[in-house]
């Protein structure tokens, strides 16, 4: 998949909970309970094996879940990464 030029990037965050980092976009999201962070993060995984694009997960602060989405085999980010980040909103 090709990687999104800056412009593309840019516009695909405008108003967006995402977050630029680098090559990579990430979003931190608080859930109730530690419980509720690890379904969270399960929901995550199910969405991530469907597209087979895998995001990096932090659980931590026990309740708090920061997710990190970036096409490796491109070298940053493509659309693929705003997809499973979609999906990943419509989750939480």
């Amino acid at each position: 998949m090709e990687r999104l030029s800056e412009t593309e990037i840019a516009q695909r965050l405008d108003g967006s909970v995402w977050q630029r980092n680098g090559d990579a976009i990430t979003r931190e999201l608080e859930r109730g309970d530690f419980a509720d962070a690890v379904a969270f993060v399960n929901r995550v995984a199910e969405l991530a094996e469907a597209a087979n694009h895998h995001p990096d997960i932090l659980v931590h602060d026990y309740k708090k879940v920061r997710l990190t989405l970036s096409t490796h085999a491109a070298g940053g980010l493509t659309q693929r990464d705003f997809e499973l980040a979609a999906q990943i909103d419509a989750a939480a």
